[in-house]
């Protein structure tokens, strides 16, 4: 999708889905170049889109991109992370800006309370599931004897479909006098402490190294609200999950998203410049209780008078109403079908 630096979009280009997503960058940086001409644009691109290569022929071909980057590079930020030298850059939301070796990259370490919140729970529910596991194969072993490999397995099985919080437990099978298994653990204090310290935390990585910390993670999370428009049928629009098996098909569901898109980023610019913020969804949601009711009245020959009718805002909604600069009619023609 091409969109402006605001993120409003402007086009876009469907692809082949049956193809590794990293083996498809080049194809995809070519056709959006052919179509839309070679613009000192900026590419912004999920870690799962490219790799050191793509990197590597981005620089070579002076295009500007901004990445995301997998989890384990935060390592090499842990200093970073535990500093104080974080910027607000939305709410919920800080930012810092770390220089790459070389001076031509910047990396930003980026902390999201909502996503803190989120990793934190599933961490906790996985430990949850691997200690009563544990517990229970220890018991198990207590009852009745059995042999320390089968044990083994079932200890590998329960780490690996629980393998986000697999790395905080050491556990050892071993064996009593008599050959039969025994289960024992321990949890590592340093990967807890590195899972609190990074929970809610990723990097980006750019070659815009004038711009700051603010400005490159508002640009990436262009991508966020990109791929949150191809929800839209099965949130606002409540639709279930469709299916296509023709092409048109696809291309016409695209459409479908892209427009929603369109209307959804004009919202929001709406409500922006009025001063109600970055996020239009919580205006929406408040406005959305304003209802319409249709007042009906029997008449002697029979005949109904039909009056539809519009609530009265509250205050707080007649405050919204007011910064759009919208008025709310006392009534509409009732349309009979």
């Amino acid at each position: 999708m091409v969109v402006t630096r605001e993120g409003l979009p402007l086009g876009y280009e469907i692809f082949a889905g049956n193809t590794n997503d990293v083996m498809t960058l080049r194809e995809i940086v070519e056709t959006m170049e052919g179509r839309y001409g070679a613009a000192d644009r900026i590419w912004v691109l999920d870690r799962g889109l490219v790799s050191e290569d793509h990197i590597k022929w981005l620089k070579t071909h002076s295009r500007r991109y901004i990445v995301g980057t997998p989890k384990s590079l935060l390592r090499r930020f842990e200093r970073e992370l535990a500093a104080e030298t974080w910027q607000r850059v939305r709410a919920g939301v800080e930012a810092q800006l770390c220089a790459a070796p070389g001076g031509d990259e910047v990396f930003v370490v980026c902390r999201s309370a909502a996503r803190r919140d989120k990793e934190r729970a599933m961490h906790d529910r996985f430990e949850r599931r691997i200690t009563e596991g544990l517990e229970a194969l220890a018991t198990s072993c207590r009852k009745h004897a059995q042999l320390p490999v089968a044990v083994a397995q079932r200890v590998g099985r329960l780490l690996g479909s629980n393998s986000r919080a697999a790395k905080l437990f050491q556990v050892e099978v071993g064996a009593d006098e008599h050959g039969a298994a025994t289960v024992q653990w321990t949890m590592s204090p340093a990967w807890r402490g590195w899972a609190r310290l990074s929970e809610g935390c990723y990097a980006l990585r750019s070659n815009l190294v004038e711009w700051n910390a603010e400005d490159l993670w508002t640009a990436y999370i262009h991508l966020t609200d990109a791929e949150t428009a191809f929800r839209i049928q099965k949130s606002d629009l409540e639709l279930r999950p469709i299916w296509h098996q023709k092409e048109e098909r696809v291309q016409a569901h695209i459409l479908v998203c892209f427009l929603a898109y369109v209307l959804w980023k004009t919202l929001a610019q709406w409500c922006h410049a009025v001063g109600l913020g970055e996020e239009p969804r919580k205006v929406f949601a408040e406005l959305s209780e304003i209802r319409l009711v249709d007042v009906v009245l029997p008449t002697r020959d029979g005949l109904e008078l039909r009056k539809r009718c519009v609530s009265r805002p509250t205050e707080h909604q007649a405050i919204l109403l007011q910064r759009l600069g919208l008025s709310l009619p006392t009534h509409l023609e009732a349309v009979g079908l």
